[in-house]
């Protein structure tokens, strides 16, 4: 007698390897914020801060985390997008759109700010004009609504783990200052947790699925 093997058969790559990619992500974003945390402790000159080869390593593996963040949100919703119907297709795109937003910023603090800061040192005081100021925080807002709309529309799918869509949730809330350590810390553990009990969860149903003989 063999069990049925059609659902895993007919599940694509990313949804097959979506818990790894999950909790990979989480860990690096996690991480990523515990140690820029630390190395801004240590400064109390924004122009001796950019100038530091570990401060400027840290900060472009951070803009990095946010292109694994795209990933694993696509990976997250891939699980759940049947479930999560409608709502979750718009909450999993204004997660995207957010992502990309910050994303972008942290690209523009990783690489062009501490060429800024070398030759133009005086753009780290000039008055910012409220064009800037629009762009800069409407970054951080649709980051955050997109992952409170994202936790939401898990919560409502009811695939995740209640506990760990709240922690979602908290984390898009906490993310509009997920520019500044440790306020990214909350979200990257919200999606280590979910990436665990995603390979968790793979396990018994693979398990499940295994041949039974006799």
């Amino acid at each position: 007698m063999r069990r049925s093997n059609e659902h895993h058969d007919s599940e694509s790559a990313l949804s097959r390897y979506a818990g790894p990619i999950v909790l990979a992500v989480g860990a690096y974003l996690a991480v990523a914020h515990v140690a820029l945390q630390f190395v801004f402790m240590s400064f109390n000159d924004p122009a001796v801060m950019l100038a530091d080869p570990i401060f400027r390593g840290l900060n472009l593996a951070y803009a990095a985390a946010f292109s694994g963040l795209a990933i694993a949100a696509c990976a997250a919703y891939d699980k759940q997008a049947r479930a999560a119907g409608t709502f979750g297709l718009v909450a999993f795109c204004a997660a995207m759109v957010g992502t990309v937003n910050l994303g972008a910023d942290m690209w523009f603090e990783g690489f062009a700010v501490p060429w800024l800061a070398d030759v133009v040192p005086q753009v780290l005081t000039a008055e910012k004009t409220m064009f800037w100021k629009v762009g800069y925080l409407s970054s951080y807002i649709l980051f955050s609504i997109g992952w409170v709309l994202f936790g939401l529309a898990s919560l409502r799918a009811r695939v995740f783990p209640r506990l760990i869509s709240l922690a979602i949730v908290a984390g898009g809330i906490i993310g509009f200052l997920a520019a500044r350590p440790p306020y990214g810390v909350v979200l990257g553990l919200a999606l280590l947790s979910l990436g665990i009990w995603m390979v968790r969860t793979r396990k018994v149903a693979d398990t499940a699925a295994a041949p039974i003989t006799g």
